[in-house]
């Protein structure tokens, strides 16, 4: 458990051991900053916040592992009620938004966003410049790369046959390469992965993998087009 002390800095701030803020670190009131988490120079943080919070576990959860420090680099906002878990690593200028939840073992990329309500859950690796919007589920294992677009509601899923499988059968999560588009209300199957700069249309149900710059749309998803020249990242300013 962590040793909480009042800090004076915000209404209710609790700090924790071995905690290291940076300069021009701005705190919330009811802010708790859990032992062993490092906020660096110009991070904003919001009422409510729980930094470096640590796993509760069940028997045999396949989630287990090494939990370090929650590194927060500069000029992270991290927003009203969100919970941040020790062992996450969330780089610069990212926005973690109001009431999420990121887990133990997860990277942020520089400059993302991970929208209201919002879960990444353990081992979650997100690229830069990612677009995350509100109550989508980042399930254990998924990648996205950089410049990535994610729905909101979407969900990714890992576990093919929920939770009927041995010790030994590796949860899968989804892939999301470079810059492709996932729609609102979206469901990615286990291990299934999304191409680069392709687009997986809003409600769509994937179970299979998508290729780059497809079009991809229905129950379950299929191919109706290609990705036209104009609509690629490079074409556009973000």
């Amino acid at each position: 458990m962590s040793t909480l002390s009042a800090d004076p800095r915000a209404p209710g701030l609790l700090l924790g051991k071995d905690v290291q803020v940076g300069r021009g670190v701005s705190f919330g009131a009811y802010v708790v900053v859990h032992d062993g988490t490092t906020i660096g120079d110009g991070c904003v943080i919001e009422d409510h916040a729980v930094l470096g919070k640590r796993p509760r576990l069940a028997p045999g959860s396949s989630a287990v592992g090494e939990v370090s420090r929650l590194e927060l680099g500069k000029e992270v906002k991290v927003c009203s009620g969100a919970v941040v878990f020790a062992g996450a690593q969330v780089e610069e200028r990212a926005i973690l938004g109001d009431q999420c939840f990121v887990r133990e073992r997860s990277r942020i990329g520089p400059g993302s966003v991970i929208g209201r309500g919002s879960v990444v859950d353990n081992d979650v690796m997100v690229g830069a410049r990612v677009r995350v919007q509100t109550n989508v589920y980042l399930t254990a294992g998924t990648v996205v790369e950089d410049d990535v677009f994610v729905g909101p509601g979407a969900t990714t899923t890992n576990d093919d046959t929920m939770a009927r499988h041995g010790s030994e059968a590796p949860l899968r999560g989804a892939t999301l390469r470079r810059a492709c588009r996932v729609g609102g209300g979206t469901v990615l199957t286990p291990g299934v992965e999304i191409g680069e700069e392709a687009f997986v249309a809003a409600g769509a149900v994937v179970t299979r993998d998508v290729t780059a710059r497809a079009v991809v749309v229905g129950v379950p998803a299929r191919v109706v087009r290609e990705v036209p020249d104009e609509d690629l990242l490079e074409n556009w300013h973000v």
